[in-house]
């Protein structure tokens, strides 16, 4: 059927409009990583807009020189590889009895769960648990602390809800247990749910900045969006961690814009690989339930 004259401006206007959103979005990406490419006067002179200028990697060789960078670098993939996959178990584990037609008092404990995503404790009350738990000051605090988010908990749980009942009457009928069900039709069917929760997972331990700052102190723990944070204050001030630099010399503008697109880099890589499953597990796991 041909496109009335009203649906063609609609179209029309829609498409400029995600075109300049798109933009919106992409043009402070491009920034930085220009910004972070190019000579510190041309950045503190306002001269870069949109192609580096001056092109160098001096800011890079700065951040890459600092030790503390490498080993931040380190805790962060710990803390992300680690505390993602501890996230996804625990998720796995409270979604897939969660999506059973015939437990008991499901009703009441989504409720709960739901009730959780709108009302927190507030950060006192969570702080005194991890105080009571005795993990301040720990890894564990970050790997095992806020191990289920409710919005990814709901997500896979619809998304197992998806799975055909048939498959897993016929596994039962064959003797399987509810262990062998999860692991041999649920999990393989909903890799796609899974690796999209995984993301989320992964990009919110790899930004965890507020938390990390509270419960860690020591500096051999602390992850890189920290260190990064007390990186850029050092160097508002005296820029004094680079010793063998004299302040004036000091390419302090894009140091910090460097260091931006050192600590998003690794997600930036990762998304990629996870993209194909990514509509799908969103779309099936919103849907159904």
């Amino acid at each position: 059927m041909k496109a009335t004259k009203g649906e063609k401006i609609f179209y029309i206007v829609n498409t400029l409009f995600l075109i300049f959103l798109t933009l919106l979005i992409i043009y402070p990406v491009v920034y930085v990583i220009s910004a972070s490419l190019s000579a510190n006067d041309a950045v503190a002179t306002g001269k870069v807009v949109l192609l580096p200028k001056k092109t160098t990697l001096t800011a890079y060789k700065y951040v890459f020189s600092d030790k503390g960078i490498w080993r931040a670098y380190g805790n962060s993939i710990y803390y992300t590889v680690v505390g993602t996959l501890v996230c996804i178990l625990v998720t796995i584990c409270g979604a897939y009895p969660l999506s059973k037609p015939d437990l008991p008092g499901k009703g009441i404990i989504l409720k709960f769960v739901v009730f959780s995503m709108w009302f927190g404790a507030g950060m006192i009350p969570v702080y005194l648990n991890f105080v009571d738990l005795h993990l301040v000051g720990t890894r564990s605090a970050i790997i095992f602390g806020f191990a289920v988010d409710t919005f990814n908990f709901i997500l896979l749980r619809n998304f197992f809800m998806s799975v055909p009942r048939s498959l897993e009457e016929a596994a039962v009928v064959d003797g399987a247990n509810q262990f062998h069900i999860l692991t041999k039709i649920y999990i393989p069917l909903s890799t796609s749910a899974i690796a999209t929760v995984g993301l989320f997972y992964a990009v919110a331990k790899w930004n965890g900045y507020l938390w990390s700052m509270i419960l860690l102190k020591k500096e051999h723990l602390l992850p890189l969006q920290v260190v990064i944070k007390d990186m850029i204050l050092k160097l508002k001030l005296d820029g004094q961690q680079y010793k063998d630099v004299s302040a004036s010399e000091l390419p302090k503008e894009t140091i910090i814009y460097s260091s931006i697109v050192v600590s998003a880099l690794p997600m930036m890589l990762l998304y990629p690989f996870i993209q194909k499953y990514f509509v799908k597990g969103i779309m099936v796991g919103a849907v159904k339930g």
